[in-house]
């Protein structure tokens, strides 16, 4: 039984000559040049590349970004509100814009992260009123998807919600409106918002927590008839890979829902794994935090069995790493990158899965109708007989006829 079947399709093609005729016994490659599958990373280094000028630093992110595009088809880019706008009115939308274009000029499907949050948010939203809080909320989620639509069309439209109302940390805008509206009726004030504005974007809900919690506030937004269209499910495994029955659990508690899952925030570590006891991953606090040989080897395992687990389930549309390189979010050694840019076997690993087995590459011969059969990976294709060449999509099973 192929495990991946819900991955392929199949085709019938019809190889013709110049002039619309069968090629009997023609031979062609097809060769996938993308994946539908969501294959993807956090890409924060491109709007980081936009903002460089030193020539050394700005040689070194886009040797990053290469290698990147090399493996991934699918990334997340910051619009965290206190970052992207930090003073009211001041927004960054002129580098993440010109990082977009950049990265879907080279065929990039773009996610952005998140529209509306309690962490990293916009301090100056605190001399406001509840009411106009929300107000604001709604107008920056109309502001961003108008400005992107076309160019990102994936959102995480509103992050960990689960805890939102409980946070306790530091007084924040989000967490006032959430426990004054409640968890529900914000969330779908947000999704509205975001569906109204681009009725095609794919919109998220995105939460850490992975507990019975989660399930309860989604059958409530279904209940609801909040318009969600995935379910995106942080993994970040700072202490420890979950295993196969954790992830197996998750994947069918979640499921359950008959919506995408995405797993949004992947991470594995290749070094000294932070102390169990830490509840909130921000608490471990360090200045260094190397990767070692046996952590690379650790996570290079960890990573090709999670993702393989993730690839087989027919639930999940989307994996993204969290981070490319290490000594990025917490320090931690989560990247598939070293800190000087050479790649780690976790890399390599994903490489020869993402575009070695789980990718089509054939050469077959034409029978005397001119006809192959191809069985291969969805996504895109090139044809190539001799020197010529011609593209084409396998989504579904389908017959095509293509003039070589």
């Amino acid at each position: 039984m192929d495990r991946l079947a819900h991955r392929k399709a199949k085709a019938t093609i019809t190889i013709l000559d110049e002039s619309g005729l069968p090629s009997a016994g023609a031979k062609v490659r097809l060769k996938q040049t993308g994946h539908d599958f969501l294959f993807g990373c956090g890409v924060f280094e491109a709007v980081a590349l936009q903002k460089e000028k030193d020539p050394t630093r700005r040689a070194a992110l886009s040797s990053l970004l290469e290698k990147w595009l090399a493996l991934f088809n699918y990334g997340t880019l910051p619009f965290y509100w206190g970052r992207y706008e930090p003073e009211e009115g001041q927004t960054d939308e002129a580098a993440t814009m010109a990082a977009a274009r950049a990265l879907t000029t080279r065929g990039v499907t773009l996610k952005g992260h998140p529209l509306c949050w309690h962490t990293v948010c916009a301090p100056w939203l605190l001399r406001y009123s509840n009411e106009e809080i929300l107000s604001r909320q709604l107008n920056r989620i109309r502001r961003e998807l108008t400005a992107f639509r076309g160019i990102i069309d994936f959102w995480d439209v509103i992050n960990e919600v689960v805890i939102m109302p409980e946070f306790d940390k530091y007084d924040n805008a989000v967490t006032r409106i959430c426990k004054s509206c409640g968890r529900v009726p914000l969330v779908r004030a947000v999704f509205d918002e975001a569906r109204v504005t681009n009725p095609q974007a794919t919109l998220l809900i995105n939460d850490f927590n992975t507990s019975s919690a989660y399930e309860h506030l989604i059958e409530d937004l279904l209940d609801a008839g909040v318009p969600v269209s995935a379910i995106g499910i942080q993994s970040h495994q700072h202490q420890g890979y979950w295993g196969r029955d954790k992830v197996e659990d998750v994947l069918m508690r979640f499921s359950r829902f008959g919506l995408p899952l995405h797993f949004t925030e992947n991470t594995l570590i290749s070094g000294d794994l932070m102390p169990g006891h830490i509840v909130d991953l921000n608490d471990y606090q360090v200045s260094k935090w190397p990767s070692t040989a046996e952590g690379e080897a650790r996570q290079c395992r960890e990573i090709v069995e999670m993702y393989s687990l993730l690839f087989e389930h027919p639930s999940v549309q989307a994996i993204t790493a969290w981070d490319f390189r290490d000594d990025a979010w917490l320090h931690a050694p989560a990247g598939l990158i070293r800190v000087d840019g050479s790649p780690k076997p976790a890399y390599e690993a994903l490489m020869r899965l993402i575009h070695g087995s789980w990718e089509t590459d054939v050469t077959l011969n034409a029978d005397e109708l001119g006809i192959v059969e191809l069985n291969g990976f969805k996504g895109t294709y090139r044809a190539e007989r001799e020197e010529k060449s011609t593209e084409f999509e396998l989504h579904e099973d389908c017959r095509i006829a293509l003039r070589l």
